[in-house]
This record gives structure tokens, sequence and C-alpha cells, in this order.
């Protein structure tokens, strides 16, 4: 017997009866780290099929206000953001462009498909799919530069609690639940001078739109004007790092540490052209580095925590480059001496 989806019956409800939508297909299209799920519909319009994406936000979970202040707010901006054709904040149901089904992940893995080792144009083929990569990632930066123009001041502060509360899932998800390990108090010790390192570095550093999960998976390939950026219901006023550290430093993609400190410089040129107070590059690389650590401490402790809690085990497989993006991110810094040598001696070690 198939299973009853009461949200499911909501949802062509709404399409079909409060919207007077004429509804052909209604199809899962994906779902993410929350409550979330979005499906695609297939729409007759004046005798054409369209397609749009509906996102099923459960109120009791979730809440599509602040996607839809943000959305609404970026667009205004420029931004390539999904349009918005209609939404009801009483059922948590909101009608939006469809931006396709390629996320830059899919199109990046395809660039990391490695050429045959031998015979005619397997160099040439190597060149092309690197080229292809560089040119995603320019159409990223491009992307975030416009985004980091954005006025801020009025979204969420991402003030020293909310970042020391996102590194404080590492211990509680990664540490107690995901190894079995109870810090001691000479270990609490140590995390918490990590922590607030890390914490006061970001605040010093100049502050800006924060998307706040600017990665392969959030940035859809688009006929026109790609990126197509999604998941940004989180925004916040924070560190200007914290976007390209997300980008460059992703838990789902890994390139060469030449190829991210070019991409990096690239945008911390942009940076310097079109903003004031924007460091040298010596002190950037550094905010960039402590703030990927910040944000990777966070990551380990969500992916465990999706997997213990919620039962969504999928992410364990990115926590070993999670890992990774840690250490080489802690790892040039004789302040985090100590803390590298914890995480190896309990089983944190750099995979």
């Amino acid at each position: 017997m198939q299973h009853h989806d009461p949200r499911l019956a909501l949802i062509l409800d709404w399409l079909e009866n409060t919207l007077n939508l004429n509804i052909e297909t209604c199809e899962p299209a994906s779902a993410d780290a929350s409550f979330r799920r979005y499906f695609r519909v297939k729409v007759l319009e004046q005798g054409t099929s369209v397609t749009r994406i509906v996102m099923d936000a459960p109120p009791a979970h979730e809440d599509i206000r602040p996607f839809l202040r943000i959305d609404q707010h970026l667009a205004a901006c420029g931004v390539h953001v999904p349009h918005i054709y209609a939404y009801s904040i009483e059922h948590g149901l909101m009608l939006l462009e469809d931006m396709g089904s390629t996320p830059y992940l899919t199109e990046l893995q395809k660039d990391l498909t490695p050429s045959p080792p031998a015979g005619e144009g397997a160099e040439a083929r190597h060149e092309t799919n690197a080229q292809c990569a560089d040119a995603l990632y320019r159409q990223a930066l491009n992307a975030l530069h416009h985004l980091q123009t954005c006025p801020s001041n009025d979204l969420p502060a991402y003030d020293h609690a909310k970042l020391t509360s996102e590194m404080q899932l590492f211990e509680t998800w990664y540490l107690r639940q995901h190894l079995d390990l109870e810090p001691s108090n000479d270990d609490m010790a140590l995390l918490n001078a990590t922590y607030a390192q890390l914490a006061a570095r970001a605040l010093a550093q100049p502050q800006g739109f924060v998307h706040r999960d600017y990665h392969s998976r959030n940035l859809m390939l688009t006929p026109d004007n790609s990126p197509g950026i999604i998941d940004f219901q989180d925004a916040v006023h924070g560190p200007i790092t914290y976007d390209i550290a997300s980008l460059l430093r992703d838990s789902y993609i890994e390139w060469p540490e030449n190829v991210v400190e070019a991409w990096l410089r690239q945008h911390h040129h942009a940076l310097q052209q079109s903003q004031p107070n924007i460091p040298e590059w010596d002190q950037f690389k550094t905010d960039f580095d402590w703030m990927s650590a910040q944000r990777h401490l966070k990551v380990l402790g969500i992916f465990a925590r999706l997997h213990h809690r919620d039962g969504k085990s999928g992410y364990l497989t990115d926590l070993p480059l999670t890992l990774r993006n840690l250490h080489r991110s802690l790892a040039p810094y004789p302040e985090f001496a100590e803390f590298i040598d914890w995480l190896n001696h309990h089983g944190c070690a750099r995979p």
C-alpha cells in the first residue's frame, strides 16, 4: 500500500484549488539538511507546459519568512535568486522559479573525472576539464562579489555567541555522539580557547552580507546569469571571508591548495578594488584560514547530528574531507599546534 503523504496532498490542493493551476505532474526534486523538501511540478499554462519548484517547509519546523524576505532583498540587488510566484506562510509553501537540476557540484564532478592515462587527446581533455572548472569558479566568484555588495546591516548579526554555539556542535555531536568521547576539563579548556581565538578573528574582519552556505550544492548551473543561488534563508551580517571559505574549502569537493589560493587571490583583488578596509593579502589569507576552521568545526558537528539525530547518514561520507579542511586551515599557525596535536590524539587526524 502506498504511504499517504498529507503534506503532498496539501501541496496539490494549494496548487490546484487556491492558485487555480493546471498541474500535469508533481515529482520530488530534492531534500536538504533540514525539514524542507522540494517538488518539481509541471504546469499547463495556455497550452504550454512549464515547470516550477514547490518548497515544502512544514511550519512546525520551518519558517519561510526569512527565505521570502532575503529572496526579495537579493532580487532587488540584482542577484540571481529564484523568482517567487506565490507563497503561503500559513501552510509553509512557496512556488518558485525552476533553476534546473544541475548544481555546480554535479558539473564539477564531471570535470574531476580522470582522463585516460594514455592515448591521443588525454592531456587535452585534462586541460579542458580544468578550464571548465575554472570558468565555473570565476562565475561563482563574480556572483559572490556581487552578493557581498548587498546591504546587510538589518540582518541578524553573526556575533560571538552565534559563532561559538556553532563550534560547540563539534563537541556535542562529533566528539560526544559520534566518537563517544567525553572531553575532560583540560580538553574543554583547550576547546574553549580555540573557539575564542577563532571567533575573535572572525569578528575583527570587515563585516558584510553572509549567505552562510555558499558552496557547490547551492549554486545552480543555469542557461543565463549562472549561477542561480539558493538556500540563503539563514543569511547574516558577518565576516567577509565566511562565504569564500565555504566555496573554496567546500565539504563536498576538493581542489589542490595552489588552485584554491589562486581563486582566493582573485576574490581578494576584486574586494580590494570595490570595498574600503579590505586587509592586505597576508592578513586576508589568515582570516580565510581561521574562518574556514570555524566553519568546519561546525560542519563536523552538523554532519554527525544529521546521522545520529535525523537518520541522514549520507553525510558521513563527507566527514573525511571536512577533517582535512580543518587540518589544512590550522596547520600553518603555531597558535593551534596544541589543538592539532589534540585532534590527532583523539582520533580526529587528517584522513
